[in-house]
């Protein structure tokens, strides 16, 4: 067959076996990749009630048809495990060159389950897999210990890797690759810190099986042109995600305060326009053209002029809504989150809610912090990242902070089912509100983006079936083909890739005939199962 390899890779860091697993053409069509093998594994694999920091969860790195691939933005791997701070279904998408290593090496996912006694790092080329000693490298952060595999390994090595949040098993820590790269938001870090597993390097120097591989590359040549060519490029490259805040601002959506507000009296010092005003270059991943991280300089004695990546994401969160409006304070926080590797949606939610907490008077003196004091939060991810003092219950998320301060205050703790919100206020937006709702992770953005639409299409404030059908239709391309399939849905979403090149290079991919309905059907059965194992999993 072409495009699937038709094989997992599968480790048991317990007992140190290594074994492939293999698949037919009628199981790749029907759970394609990326998110469908991820929720399968899991599905089939994992009792209800499984410990999602114990040795019999899953942690699963799955590519999809397009992965790595010379397309729009198709450097993308999905990472997957049990969750943590949810006790759910999750996943997250970085962009990585893994995703291409594996599928050369011969593999549409990697499988790892058990738990070693030691540090350990998976090193994979081709066949050969090994797991190796990792002692040297554990208490290592991100940047510090991709530097040193890269160098050892080469700068085109698939690499990922924990900081030391994911070794102490922060509940939001995620999995880094590249410089700025991130995935796995609701916990996936801390499984693979709880497996003692520092690190995996992939390389492959097979090829990927291809129907029409020189159709594909003239696919590709014109998909990267149209990308280029469309009218939003210039500004998306100026202004990238950051592009939101304006209008999150002006709409009264922008989150403030930990989301007790909707704007910021100094928004116009943080936003799109500001920072691309005042970056020092952009970066992005593999096989993408329009790189969306955009670098300034962090501030503070150790961290002084280092660059970071921000989107909006992480500005909002770690920005407004902790009270901050300088854009390289703000780099400062998302820096430490980067070399801790956290989430710095969760971690900005979680600082905002004990800045609030410290606002009600429910934190003691010695530990409070006022808003806009991003040294106090600056000294607060250290501790979170280490769980030290304080932070080793801001490690656990919002939620269990909130059980933890009584008080009623879980009405202000802004997530769901345990994961906190990304960066819309949902007061004046309640199909944004329904999309978090809904969303197979907890409170996440990324299935169903819908508050463009919303603010575009309809009163403010408003509800609607236009807005759950808007949901769902979102859910089904950004959650079902763009994370089965596996590319960025920037082309899409931001400059108008069109939708309909996708079952194009498809058909040079696989040799078949796959319609945006058969993406459709994907979609409603991965969707289906993912609810199922809440379900599942929660006895409801």
């Amino acid at each position: 067959m072409y495009g699937w390899n038709g094989k997992f890779l599968r480790v048991n860091l317990t007992t140190g076996e290594i074994t492939t697993q293999t698949f037919d053409e009628e199981y790749g069509k029907k759970w394609i990749g990326g998110r469908g093998f991820a929720i399968k594994t899991l599905w089939d694999e994992l009792e209800p009630g499984t410990d999602p920091l114990g040795p019999d969860n899953r942690l699963i790195f799955a590519a999809g048809l397009l992965s790595g691939l010379p397309i729009p933005s198709a450097g993308k791997m999905v990472v997957s495990a049990k969750s943590p701070i949810t006790n759910g279904y999750a996943d997250g998408n970085l962009g990585t060159w893994a995703s291409e290593n594996l599928r050369k090496a011969g593999y549409d996912a990697l499988i790892v389950q058990g738990a070693s006694d030691k540090p350990v790092m998976l090193e994979i080329k081709d066949d050969e897999v090994k797991i190796i000693d990792a002692a040297e490298y554990w208490g290592q952060n991100c940047d510090e210990l991709h530097a040193n595999l890269e160098e050892k390994y080469g700068k085109r090595a698939g690499v990922l890797t924990i900081g030391r949040g994911g070794e102490n098993m922060v509940k939001y820590a995620i999995i880094r690759s590249l410089e700025g790269r991130a995935g796995g938001r609701p916990g996936v870090g801390a499984v693979m810190g709880s497996k003692k597993l520092k690190a995996v390097v992939i390389t492959g120097t097979g090829e990927i099986p291809l129907a029409d591989p020189e159709e594909l590359k003239r696919l590709g040549r014109e998909g990267l042109k149209d990308v280029k060519d469309k009218p939003l490029y210039d500004f998306w490259m100026t202004e990238g995600t950051n592009q939101v805040l304006t209008w999150c601002h002006e709409t009264g959506t922008l989150p403030t305060f930990n989301f007790q507000e909707g704007t910021f009296d100094k928004h116009d010092m943080i936003n799109g326009a500001y920072v691309g005003e005042h970056r020092s270059d952009t970066k992005g991943c593999p096989r993408c053209n329009m790189r969306c991280g955009h670098r300034v300089t962090a501030v503070g004695d150790d961290l002084d002029g280092r660059l970071t990546e921000l989107d909006y994401e992480n500005v909002g969160l770690l920005g407004p809504n902790l009270g901050i409006g300088d854009i390289h304070q703000i780099g400062t926080l998302n820096l430490l989150a980067d070399e801790y590797g956290v989430d710095t949606i969760s971690l900005g939610g979680s600082l905002g809610f004990f800045a609030e907490a410290t606002q009600k008077g429910l934190v003691p003196n010695e530990e409070v912090v006022e808003w806009g004091d991003w040294q106090k939060f600056e000294k607060l991810i250290h501790q979170i990242g280490d769980r030290k003092g304080i932070g080793d219950l801001i490690a656990d998320g919002t939620k269990r902070m909130a059980e933890e301060f009584s008080n009623n205050s879980i009405d202000w703790a802004i997530q769901v089912k345990g994961l906190e919100c990304s960066a819309y206020n949902c007061t004046y937006v309640p199909g944004m509100a329904l999309s978090f709702g809904v969303s197979p992770l907890g409170a996440h953005h990324k299935d169903s983006w819908v508050i463009s639409f919303e603010l575009r299409e309809s009163e403010r404030g408003s509800y609607g079936e236009d807005k759950a059908a808007k949901v769902i239709e979102l859910q089904k391309i950004r959650g079902g083909l763009f994370e089965t399939f596996l590319a960025c849905r920037f082309p899409w979403i931001e400059v108008g890739h069109s939708l309909d090149n996708y079952p194009v290079y498809l058909k040079a991919i696989t040799g078949q005939d796959f319609t945006l309905d058969d993406a459709w059907e994907v979609a409603d059965r991965v969707y289906a199962l993912m609810r199922s194992f809440w379900i599942r999993e929660y006895n409801a």
